[in-house]
């Protein structure tokens, strides 16, 4: 079964549609219906990404399939009234298919819709129903843009096995009777006049960049990119909406931080210092809080270590320790809340936002690669740290420090940012790809080694706190069967 929409004509109301299509069809009419739809997904757009609408009506809420409008799993739940998280639902289809594609991430209300659908059915020669029609009329009932009127529409779905009548139909509609074909779905229009991203905002940074231009124009659209990442997961992060908005703040604050330092030929030297030094205090200043919330996140994992056969009463034994994460994840954001409203984050944002747009008119006297090209600037870089990063492993052994696998680790960060923010876009995907996958993949193994490390510490040094909340002598015997797993 497939599907599209169509535009009325100019001027064309939906009374004078059903006319104009009574006058080239063969139509059964449906009695009129109205609906009151609201849609969520991610604030990245993971459910729209995969081709999927969630949207709850009539006290279900479904996965729709975007094209078909069939839905693919649905829940009896009231209406959520906050963002949703996939763990809160109840076991079973629905929450097997978000867990798959949502994962940590909230499910956030996008649009509230409401709408008048005339139905219809459009016959064949021996009055058998082989396509069906909807107009639709939609008002935006919030939470923003209420009362905004979305454009008509008419829907055009096949019944099974009639792809060609529909086809048909389709075509009699835009040739007779000047119907216009849309891309733009329902929900999306809905979306984009509530003033918000249609598919979700993205944090991925895809730049058409050349190698010929200038490498401080380059750089400068690469961060104003990163630097729109950063500001559109502020509010979230204060909000505490997921644990994902920090996340993506913090690896956009890196990100800014690694062209800085790589880079650094194109900026004037003394205004660089100054705001490597900002980013520098806004990645401290988060750190804590992402730290815990990898701790809190992984708290299952943790409890499967000790919850082995035999002892799996210990796994409920963690539970104190879990509150101290979580009352300590508490306290983290709200120091996380105050660093990002305070003056000194606002006027950094926006003064690096000015700093960037007047970057290619600055003097270039002490800007000594701001006018090469940035292939080469870039290039060179790139194979620079390449070098440095295959010396620092080659220099690991088994009697290495952990302190030099977390360099390493850090080092090919770096590397695969400059790969993504310039190497993509400048050289071939079959060269680059490769080397970001295999960088991932090591940042992964060194990645558990050092969060091992980190966990360890941090449940040594969680005792004392454990120590005085209620079963705390169960607790504490869990936690060290935990550092011996852990060790």
């Amino acid at each position: 079964m497939s599907g599209s929409d169509l535009l009325l004509p100019d001027q064309m109301t939906l009374a004078g549609a059903g006319e104009a299509l009574a006058g080239v069809l063969e139509l059964r009419a449906g009695a009129r219906r109205e609906y009151d739809r609201v849609y969520y997904d991610t604030f990245d757009g993971l459910l729209h990404a995969a081709g999927l609408s969630l949207v709850h009506e009539d006290g279900h809420l479904s996965l729709v399939n975007r094209e078909t409008g069939l839905a693919q799993a649905a829940l009896a739940v009231a209406r959520p009234g906050r963002p949703l998280f996939v763990t809160e639902l109840a076991p079973g289809p629905l929450r097997e298919a978000l867990q798959d594609l949502a994962d940590v991430r909230a499910l956030l209300l996008l649009v509230h819709l409401r709408s008048h659908v005339r139905p219809m059915s459009v016959l064949d020669g021996e009055q058998k129903t082989v396509v069906r029609l909807a107009l639709e009329e939609a008002v935006v009932a919030g939470p923003a843009a209420a009362g905004s009127r979305l454009r008509p529409r008419l829907r055009v779905t096949a019944v099974r096995g009639y792809d060609k009548a529909r086809r048909d139909v389709q075509a009699t509609l835009v040739q007779s009777l000047a119907f216009k074909p849309i891309d733009e779905t329902l929900v999306d229009e809905a979306v984009r006049v509530a003033g918000g991203v249609p598919g979700g905002f993205r944090t991925k940074i895809e730049l058409p960049l050349r190698s010929e231009e200038r490498a401080d124009t380059a750089a400068a659209a690469v961060l104003r990119t990163l630097l729109e990442v950063i500001e559109a997961n502020v509010d979230g992060t204060v909000a505490d909406l997921d644990s994902e908005f920090l996340h993506d703040f913090r690896v956009s604050v890196r990100r800014t931080r690694a062209v800085q330092r790589e880079l650094k030929a194109v900026f004037p030297p003394a205004e660089l210092e100054r705001f490597r030094a900002e980013f520098r205090w806004l990645q401290q200043a988060t750190g804590d809080a992402r730290d815990l919330d990898v701790h809190v996140l992984e708290f299952d994992a943790m409890r499967d270590l000790v919850g082995r056969p035999g002892y799996e009463s210990m796994r409920g034994d963690l539970d104190p320790l879990l509150d101290v994460l979580r009352a300590r994840r508490e306290k983290a954001h709200r120091q996380v809340v105050a660093a990002l409203r305070s003056e000194r984050a606002t006027g950094l944002l926006s003064s690096w936002r000015t700093f960037l747009d007047g970057l290619e008119a600055a003097n270039e006297s002490d800007r000594p690669a701001a006018a090469r090209p940035i292939g080469e600037v870039a290039g060179k870089r790139i194979r620079k740290v390449y070098r440095r990063m295959v010396r620092m492993g080659d220099a690991i052994d088994e009697s290495s420090p952990a302190e030099d696998y977390h360099e390493l680790r850090k080092k090919g960060k770096e590397l695969r940012y400059l790969l993504e923010l310039f190497g993509a876009p400048l050289y071939p995907a079959d060269v680059v790809k490769p080397m970001i996958k295999t960088l991932k993949s090591l940042q992964d193994v060194l990645g558990r080694h050092q969060d091992r490390e980190v966990q360890v510490a941090l449940v040594r040094s969680l005792g004392p706190e454990v120590a005085t909340a209620e079963g705390a002598e169960a607790a504490l015997m869990a936690m060290g069967a935990l550092v011996g797993r852990l060790a």
